[in-house]
């Protein structure tokens, strides 16, 4: 018997007595599918919101509900979803027919500075006429803060030069971030130029 056949056999004999039962799965199906995708879901960084066309809501993860809270704030708006995010839904509706696939997206830049990338399409469901809008709503400068965090580990920069470009990537004027971090206007260009030439010089080394 050559060596092939016995490996072959060690691993037929390892597997055969596992029995999957398929009916006790299936029993379960629906539910677990649920679960997982209710899983995923709250996982995802962006918040995900699913709407009727009538501003009912079917599901929203923690983030999107945090987001709406932060849209909400020092507002007379009572329904949970913001007056900004279905300003955008309403267009999509008197639209759909522009748009019949979605894949819409708009940035929001709020009073309270909450700036948000908002990005829609339709969800059809087989067992209902109804059609349902899946929001994913991004901040914009949670996600600018978390980049500018990892472009100062990967260029190596000083723990000031981190700070500069952390608001740098949020907009902030040089005046702005002077002001910001008690410095003067040259300095903060002293410290962009050093963060360019660190740049540039990972970008010869690749």
């Amino acid at each position: 018997m050559s060596s092939n056949e016995q490996n072959h056999n060690i691993a037929s004999s390892k597997f055969q007595y596992i029995k999957v039962d398929n009916s006790s799965i299936d029993k379960f199906q629906p539910a677990l599918q649920i679960y997982l995708m209710q899983a995923v879901l709250d996982s995802f960084v962006d918040g995900v919101l699913i709407l009727t066309t009538q501003r009912q809501l079917i599901y929203a993860n923690e983030y999107a509900l945090d987001i709406c809270h932060q849209l909400r704030q020092n507002t007379q708006n009572k329904n949970i979803i913001p007056d900004e995010i279905w300003c955008f839904c309403e267009s999509m509706i008197e639209g759909r027919k522009l748009f019949p696939k979605g894949n819409v997206s708009i940035e929001i830049d709020a009073k309270n500075q909450v700036k948000l990338r908002v990005r829609a399409r339709w969800l059809d469901w087989n067992r209902s006429n109804q059609r349902f809008l899946l929001l994913t709503l991004e901040d914009c400068q949670q996600t600018s803060h978390s980049i500018a965090i990892a472009d100062a580990k990967k260029y190596g920069l000083t723990e000031r030069e981190a700070q500069v470009w952390m608001l740098r990537r949020a907009n902030f004027t040089y005046r702005e971030i002077a002001d910001r971090l008690y410095i003067t206007i040259n300095t903060v260009k002293k410290h962009l130029k050093n963060i360019y030439a660190k740049q540039q010089e990972m970008m010869y080394l690749v």
